[in-house]
């Protein structure tokens, strides 16, 4: 098999997972967008060779634990965005654009704002919008206390310390009416019981991701209300 074919196969096999796993999410991808997304992938496959931007070593293994982990945020971000026009999301400690870019492609109404205090990985992040031509998605690098002057809609992340942390160091930046949520693994209830007592963690969101073992969840937090200060963590988690 010569170089050409297996890079067609490549995206075949690619382009199949991702369709059978944006099926069982109920997301709909269009083929443009499936198309940004594989090339995102193997963009993120030929970057970590050289600066090590994962630890997933296989364009399978990326396109999953990646990009269909991030999938999995999709519907229920749509759900809390609803009538916002152009919405302003700010995505920290993005890494290799996770889930800033899956995000941007699947959103192209809202504004994503990457932010990153590594240099080769917000280089990447740049390199990744031009190449999907993804007008609507932003990079800083910076740390995220030393961003001012926009405000978001949503401040999100994946991989950024605790809950605690996170609305610590991006409160100046929520817009009014805003919300966080925070992409964790199990439910995390010593940092939800840690939050304090101005963020009200209003919903924990399961997720199942199509072929990642293990829990997956959502923490939805907002200012809390002068009438809503509660800080304990809900029964059902």
């Amino acid at each position: 098999m010569n170089a050409e074919s297996a890079v067609g196969d490549s995206h075949v096999r690619l382009g199949a997972s991702l369709a059978s796993a944006a099926a069982e999410l109920r997301v709909p991808v269009s083929p443009e967008q499936s198309a940004r997304l594989i090339v995102f992938v193997e963009l993120l496959f030929r970057w970590n060779r050289t600066y090590n931007l994962t630890a997933i070593r296989d364009l399978s293994g990326m396109l999953t634990q990646h990009v269909v982990d991030c999938l999995a945020a999709i519907l229920p971000l749509r759900r809390e965005l609803a009538g916002r026009a152009q919405a302003q999301l700010l995505d920290v400690g993005s890494g290799g654009g996770l889930p800033g870019v899956v995000f941007a492609v699947m959103e192209p109404e809202t504004i994503v704002t990457c932010v990153d205090s590594v240099g080769k990985k917000t280089a990447f992040v740049r390199q990744a919008a031009a190449a999907l031509k993804l007008d609507n998605l932003r990079v800083e690098r910076a740390r995220v206390e030393d961003l001012a002057g926009e405000r978001f809609d949503v401040i999100t992340s994946r991989a950024f310390g605790s809950l605690a942390e996170l609305v610590h160091l991006t409160a100046g930046l929520l817009a009014d009416g805003g919300m966080w949520m925070a992409m964790k693994g199990k439910v995390p209830g010593d940092e939800i019981a840690a939050l304090p007592t101005d963020v009200n963690m209003f919903h924990v969101e399961r997720l199942a991701v199509p072929g990642v073992r293990g829990e997956r969840c959502l923490v939805w937090m907002r200012a809390a209300s002068t009438k809503s200060r509660s800080r304990e963590v809900p029964k059902d988690i």
